[in-house]
C-alpha cells in the first residue's frame, strides 16, 4: 500500500468510521479522541508536529459528522476500532496519542500489543483511581439526561454524538469501572514501551472541587512501579482545554517517545 494522503470510511462490525491519513514516510501517529470528541480536536497538535509525521485521525462510532451508529459502544469495541483503522491503513507499528477516554484506549492497546507500539502519549487520562460509586453513577445519568434536550440540536454539526443520553451515560460509567486501580493498575504495570503523560490542572466536565486533582495523584504509584512510564509535563490548562492551549507540550511528548524508540532500536 502506498502512503498517499487519504480520507474515507473504514468498515468494522456494524458500522463505519471516518478516517483521515496524511500519508507520507514519517512515523505513524494515531490520535485517539476523547469520549465524545472528534478528530478535529487534534489540529493544533498535528500542526505543532508538522508534516514530517504520518498523522492518522478518526471519529469513533456515532461521533463526528460521518461515522455511523452502532449497536456496540463498549470500550472493547473501541479497542477493536484501533486495530481496524491500523489494518485498513496498512500500519504495522504506530505511536499512539490519546486524550481522556483515548488515553485509556492507548494504554490498553500498548499493553496488549508491545511489538506493534512505538510508544504512547497519554493526555490527562488513564489514571488508576476508584472514583466511581453508586452515587457517582446516579450523578452521571442525571447529567446526561439533563443535557438530552439540546444534544440533538448539535448532532448535525458533529459536536455531539449520535447516541442517546443513556448510551452516553453507560459509556461514561463503563470508563469509571475501567479506571479502578485493580482494573487499570495491572494494565499500566504490564506496559513495556515508552509512555509519557501530559497532565492538566483543575477540573473536568462533571467533576467538583479538587476531585480531578486527587485522581491525578494516582500516577505517583504508577511511575514508581514502572520505569517505562513517566510524566512529561504538568500544564496549567484544564482537562477540556489541554489540546487547545497546551498542544506544544503534547507535541514535545510525542517527540520524546519517538526519540526513545530510536535509541532502543
Amino acid at each position: 500500500m502506498t502512503n498517499a494522503q487519504w480520507t474515507g470510511m473504514v468498515q468494522i462490525d456494524d458500522t463505519a468510521l471516518a478516517v483521515t491519513d496524511t500519508g507520507g514516510s514519517g512515523i505513524p501517529v494515531v490520535y485517539l479522541n476523547g469520549q465524545f470528541a472528534t478528530q478535529g480536536y487534534w489540529r493544533r497538535v498535528i500542526a505543532g508536529l508538522g508534516p514530517g509525521w504520518r498523522h492518522i485521525t478518526y471519529d469513533e462510532r456515532a461521533r463526528g459528522k460521518k461515522s455511523k451508529r452502532s449497536a456496540d459502544y463498549s470500550f472493547e469495541a473501541a479497542v477493536r476500532d484501533v486495530d481496524a483503522v491500523l489494518a485498513a491503513r496498512g500500519v504495522d507499528r504506530a505511536l499512539l496519542v490519546g486524550w481522556s477516554y483515548g488515553a485509556f484506549l492507548a494504554a490498553h492497546w500498548a499493553s496488549r500489543h508491545p511489538d506493534r507500539t512505538i510508544g504512547a502519549v497519554l493526555v490527562d487520562g488513564a489514571f488508576p483511581y476508584d472514583w466511581l460509586d453508586e452515587a457517582m453513577e446516579q450523578r452521571i445519568r442525571k447529567m446526561f439526561r439533563r443535557m438530552g434536550w439540546f444534544l440533538p440540536l448539535l448532532r448535525p454539526t458533529g459536536l455531539a454524538p449520535r447516541m442517546t443520553a443513556d448510551e452516553q451515560a453507560d459509556s461514561n460509567i463503563e470508563i469509571g469501572r475501567i479506571s479502578r486501580e485493580r482494573e487499570l493498575g495491572p494494565v499500566l504495570d504490564a506496559i513495556t514501551v515508552p509512555v509519557r503523560y501530559v497532565v492538566a490542572s483543575g477540573t473536568s466536565l462533571g467533576s467538583k472541587g479538587d476531585e480531578q486533582e486527587r485522581i491525578r495523584t494516582s500516577l505517583d504509584k504508577v511511575t514508581a512501579r514502572n520505569s517505562y512510564i513517566k510524566i512529561s509535563a504538568k500544564v496549567a490548562s484544564n482537562h477540556g482545554a489541554i489540546l487547545k492551549k497546551d498542544a506544544p507540550a503534547i507535541a514535545d511528548a510525542v517527540r520524546e517517545v519517538a526519540d526513545l524508540d530510536q535509541v532502543k532500536r
